[in-house]
């Protein structure tokens, strides 16, 4: 693996992931998940290891959120995929798909919290199979730089950078 550094030169360096949580759902085959969250009902719920709990504080019903994960039965050598396996498409780099196989699997899951019980979310729109590695959870954030745009407890830090900025107004 290589890494750019500050002098841009490339270095070999490896990356290490933990595991903040799994994903538990019905789905037990990645060939019986919908191709996108959106698509079904992907009903799952997200769990959250007690020693990363105290990260969910402020996540409630109806949060939206980004749910990052490790796509632990998908290929690592796939570089290039007819989009959605509609071999009509042209091939197209992975980089510009969402293709699960790929040099890294990370999967990208926008979900909306149905319900929270202590570390574990119900959602809605998360796509992965039972036991897939939860990497990490970020909220979802509206229009550019409005603390309107962000989660109740997100708008008072969000009121506060605005004001830090220079030349920024207050609203």
């Amino acid at each position: 693996m290589t890494e750019v550094c500050c002098d841009g030169e490339m270095t070999d360096q490896s990356l290490t992931l933990r595991s903040v949580g799994v994903v538990r759902s019905d789905v037990r085959d990645p060939a019986d998940a919908p191709r996108q969250g959106d698509e079904d009902e992907c009903l799952a719920w997200v769990e959250i290891d007690p020693a990363y709990a105290e990260g969910l504080t402020g996540v409630e019903e109806g949060a939206e959120l980004l749910v990052l994960t490790w796509l632990h039965l998908a290929e690592r050598d796939v570089l290039v995929v007819h989009p959605r396996g509609d071999e009509a498409r042209p091939l197209t780099g992975v980089f510009f798909t969402r293709s699960p196989g790929r040099p890294n699997p990370i999967g990208l899951h926008r979900v909306r919290v149905l319900a929270r019980d202590g570390a574990r979310l119900r959602v809605t729109g998360m796509e992965a199979v039972d036991g897939t590695p939860v990497v990490d959870l970020k909220a979802v954030l509206g229009g550019a730089g409005t603390a309107e745009a962000y989660p109740a407890g997100l708008a008072t830090v969000a009121a506060s950078a605005a004001r830090a900025r220079p030349g920024s107004r207050s609203r």
